[in-house]
């Protein structure tokens, strides 16, 4: 039975062992949801992030900070005789493993899948990596790397120009909110069905690919003829890179509004019920029994024209003039909202979705809250740890070591 205050995952145990982000944002979300997060890194040094992009001299940078709320750390060298034993024996304590090393770190270290599956039958193994087994399997994989090699740089950009890198972090936090949803699968078998652990691999070129199917489903498309969605030319067989239009089912474009600074636009989509409403709203009513533009196939050849009236008339207007106009007819629109604009929204605030949490060192800072929201798991977002700050709770706890038991390990580098 649970407590009121138990979360999702109140009771499961996980042994974090990754690094930057793709690992980190997954077992972030773990943390938010309840799970018991112990952050296992290298005495001294910890996870490189927490040096990377400091902004505070000798503090953990927001790049660690942000991908690491709500776990505990503690430090172990897995290399050294007795922390292979230490190891061995948190396997035997926890209920997942998670690790973003290079493939066969561990398992050099003799900490196989097999191995690890006979030192705790139940234990889930959750490994993110770059790529499937294949010939790309031993490459680095980056961010952009992903992006490029999972279909999504080829078709983002503009026509004329190169392919173009999503600041949106698609490799690196979309594999590891995939290798959250596996993980969960997982668990659920196990508790639900076989009594076991199991393997779980996610890679980072699959999930791009996974969220690009749309751009899959056109390439397919394409063989039955060209794209009449795309506003430009399908060259070699291949799906375009078509700048802002949504080469979806409903024509989309990012629209200037006033007074014309970098990010004052919208995003405006034309469904084929909202043109008579948006043409009145314009101030051009007659454009709705025009031939060229009365309907949605009279106007898809001349979508380039369409826009050009419509942005005259966002032109005039703010862009939360734009959103509360077309809001009031229905018009699918949405102003294109910088960092700073989103940071400081109070509907995010207020919902916990830009949250400010209490750093021991560096004070108060923001992060992005969890986007999960269960109404039984409410998430609390807490300060990421200091590096090997929970050594005393966690291997007192679960391994029963003392005082004396820790300063011995950490004198002889173990810890």
């Amino acid at each position: 039975m649970t407590t009121p205050e138990a979360k999702a995952l109140t009771g499961v145990k996980v042994l974090d062992m990754t690094h930057v982000q793709a690992g980190p944002s997954c077992t972030q979300v773990l943390a938010w949801l309840g799970a018991d997060v112990i952050k296992l890194e290298l005495p001294e040094r910890g996870d490189i992030t927490r040096q990377q992009l400091r902004d505070i001299p000798d503090v953990d940078s927001l790049y660690f900070t942000m991908l690491n709320c709500n776990k505990r750390s503690i430090t172990l060298n897995t290399k050294a005789p007795e922390g292979r034993e230490i190891f061995t024996a948190l396997l035997q304590s926890v209920d997942v493993l998670v690790e973003n090393f290079g493939p066969g770190v561990l398992d050099r270290q003799g900490f196989t899948w097999e191995t690890i599956a006979e030192i705790n039958p139940r234990l889930i193994y959750a490994s993110i990596k770059g790529f499937g087994p294949g010939r790309f399997e031993y490459a680095k994989a980056y961010e952009p790397i992903a992006q490029a090699m999972g279909g999504a740089m080829s078709t983002t950009g503009w026509p004329d120009g190169r392919p173009t890198v999503s600041s949106a972090q698609v490799g690196d936090s979309g594999t590891g909110i995939h290798t959250v949803a596996a993980i969960l699968a997982a668990l659920y078998q196990r508790e639900c069905h076989t009594g076991r652990g199991q393997r779980v691999v996610c890679t980072m070129q699959d999930s791009v690919l996974n969220l690009c199917r749309v751009k899959m489903r056109d390439q397919q498309r394409l063989a039955r003829g060209p794209l009449r969605e795309y506003p430009n030319e399908q060259k070699d067989g291949v799906v375009p890179r078509s700048g802002n239009a949504s080469g979806g089912g409903q024509p989309g474009a990012a629209l200037r509004c006033s007074p014309g600074g970098d990010n004052d636009y919208v995003y405006m989509i034309i469904q084929p019920q909202i043109w008579a409403p948006l043409c009145a709203l314009i101030g051009r009513p007659e454009l709705v029994d025009d031939p060229r533009y009365a309907t949605p196939a009279a106007r898809l050849p001349i979508l380039a024209e369409v826009w050009a009236i419509i942005e005259e008339w966002t032109s005039a207007h703010s862009k939360t003039d734009v959103l509360a106009k077309c809001n009031a007819i229905d018009v699918p629109c949405g102003p294109v909202l910088n960092m700073l604009e989103l940071l400081d929204d109070p509907d995010l605030r207020e919902r916990g979705m830009i949250a400010s949490v209490e750093h021991p060192e560096r004070g108060a800072f923001y992060t992005v809250g969890c986007p999960l929201q269960l109404s039984d798991s409410p998430v609390d977002v807490r300060s990421s740890p200091l590096l090997g700050e929970h050594n005393a709770d966690v291997y007192g706890s679960l391994l029963g070591y003392g005082a004396s038991d820790l300063e011995r390990l950490r004198g002889a580098g173990v810890i």
